[in-house]
């Protein structure tokens, strides 16, 4: 499997697009993509702000804060909060910590006017968002994540009326499509848009099979719409259910797209993932994992490691959100917050005019990025960068000879079944993925890799931006002859950690300690 040649800063000398089942830079270069996600911006999710049995939705969140101080302040507290909650300093630190995009998830009434007509402001923040990432050297793949009467009937979308309106009213699809024609008409010569991600996670559950010839048909429309004003963006697609049911995908219906999916709260492995990658090589088209994450690091170290060994360009949802661990950055919630969330969930009562005030004032202050708390864990896991902590279960997946040298054991049910390494539970948990608030989890605890004499595990890190190394964790004596540039950690007298190992890669030392009991790894421990 041919490695990227093409990671760092964006450019701008021509169009990110699809070549030959690849996607590329304007030179032809092969792309990876890594990105972040820019949840909760322009499209409030109730999880994100702590709302438990509260409002979920954009709407539902914005009744709140109307009954909490009326229509006058509620509008200054939004437009405040828009200029808060993603400033130049977050594009900059998205930069500085090596990511090379971010996916803009956008709400479609920001945009347009109840008759479906442009706003005037409908491009304010997203040209500001896009000047922002040229000069901070990032791409920008434009999520249209809440289309008219909405495209999923959940809170994710913001509709109206829980119901996938946009496949059942005339009106809503008229406006998405000419809402999609007068943004490619806007950024039809920028080269810092990577792309137009036309809908999020369309007809998810029962309406994945009700309505699945309509959203071929609407993909069909925004297409030949997009194409006569821009013939240079990239189109990316997403599945049914979660962006996950790619059955609607038979065929090519622009050579300049890709095939996207998400995937939370399941296995890190092949098998999980195996239909997509077959999908995009039967079509010729590049794969985009646009949404994954909410889970611990872990997870996060092993899943993102999967995409990447089969040349899976990603992004992370989500960058900030408010008392989380599980995103590069934490809001602090102010004073007064706890009584707002109690008020929403009908177990308290309603604050005070002033009181609510003073604490949404609270809470625009304490979005921004300086007054956030930094999680550097969940961007060391992502981008294997040292710090790092990785499980057994974590070694890489490209393969035997590279990945892993063992003979054909007993595998775990449920876990990388199809690379053959012995992997065994130490305990009697059941293997369990959806740990969307961050916890350990019995997998990376429990799950242990059995290694036999002359048996070895091969687990990759970014050592910085041009400088990887690969950790060779053996069952005996010195590292097997293996073609690969790797440090090798050999057997030691008694269970335990294997002695550190001083790793030296350019002027970087990395210390490595291995922790093991007999011949079972546990995990591996870099600084």
């Amino acid at each position: 499997m041919t490695t990227p040649t093409r990671r760092g800063p964006a450019t701008y000398d021509g169009f990110v697009h699809a070549h030959e089942g690849a996607l590329v830079d304007a030179a032809g270069h092969p792309l990876l993509l890594r990105g972040i996600g820019l949840g909760t911006w322009l499209l409030p999710e109730g999880y994100m702000w702590g709302f438990d049995g509260g409002p979920q939705s954009p709407r539902e969140i914005e009744a709140l804060v109307h009954d909490l101080v009326g229509p006058d302040q509620a509008g200054e507290f939004w437009r405040r909060f828009r200029d808060a909650f993603v400033t130049e300093a977050d594009i900059a630190r998205i930069a500085g910590e090596g990511f090379d995009h971010v996916r803009l998830p956008i709400n479609s009434r920001l945009m347009l006017d109840d008759e479906g007509a442009l706003r005037d402001d409908a491009f304010e923040l997203i040209d500001r968002t896009v000047a922002w990432c040229r000069a901070h050297g990032l791409w920008v793949i434009l999520d249209l994540h809440g289309a008219p009467g909405g495209q999923t009937g959940t809170n994710i979308d913001d509709s109206p009326n829980n119901r996938p309106e946009l496949f059942e009213d005339d009106r809503y699809r008229a406006w998405t499509i000419d809402l999609w024609r007068a943004i490619a008409s806007r950024y039809a010569a920028e080269t810092a848009v990577a792309g137009y991600d036309l809908l999020n996670e369309p007809l998810p559950n029962e309406w994945q099979d009700l309505y699945a010839d309509r959203l071929v048909d609407l993909y069909l429309e925004l297409t030949t719409a997009i194409r006569q004003v821009d013939p240079s963006h990239m189109l990316i697609y997403e599945g049914t259910h979660w962006s996950t049911n790619w059955s609607i995908f038979t065929e090519v219906w622009d050579p300049n797209s890709m095939l996207q999916f998400h995937k939370y709260w399941s296995a890190p492995d092949f098998p999980s993932i195996e239909r997509f990658v077959r999908a995009g090589r039967s079509l010729g088209l590049p794969v985009y994992m646009g949404e994954g994450g909410e889970n611990n690091p872990a997870w996060l170290a092993t899943a993102f490691q999967l995409y990447e060994d089969h040349q899976i360009s990603w992004n992370f949802w989500t960058w900030k959100k408010l008392d989380t661990v599980t995103s590069p950055f934490s809001v602090t919630p102010p004073a007064g917050w706890p009584d707002i969330v109690a008020y929403a969930a009908g177990q308290d009562a309603k604050p005070s005019p002033d009181d609510a005030w003073s604490t949404l004032e609270r809470l625009v202050d304490a979005v921004r990025l300086e007054s956030c708390v930094y999680r550097p864990t969940i961007v060391n896991s992502l981008l294997r960068r040292v710090p790092l902590e990785l499980p057994a279960m974590s070694f890489s997946f490209r393969g035997p000879g590279t990945s892993h040298h063992v003979r054909a054991r007993t595998t775990l049910p449920g876990l990388r079944e199809d690379d053959g390494v012995a992997l065994r539970y130490d305990s009697e948990a059941d293997l369990h993925f959806d740990l969307i608030d961050g916890r350990p989890g019995a997998v990376e605890n429990d799950v242990v890799v059995d290694l036999d004499a002359g048996e070895w595990v091969a687990y990759d890190i970014h050592v910085d931006e041009s400088r990887t190394a690969t950790v060779v964790v053996t069952a005996d004596g010195p590292v097997p002859d293996v073609d690969l540039d790797g440090v090798g950690l050999g057997s030691s007298a008694a269970p335990g950690c294997w002695e550190d190992l001083l790793l030296t890669a350019g002027r970087h030392e990395l210390r490595i300690r291995a922790t093991r009991d007999a011949t079972s790894l546990r995990r591996i421990s870099i600084h």
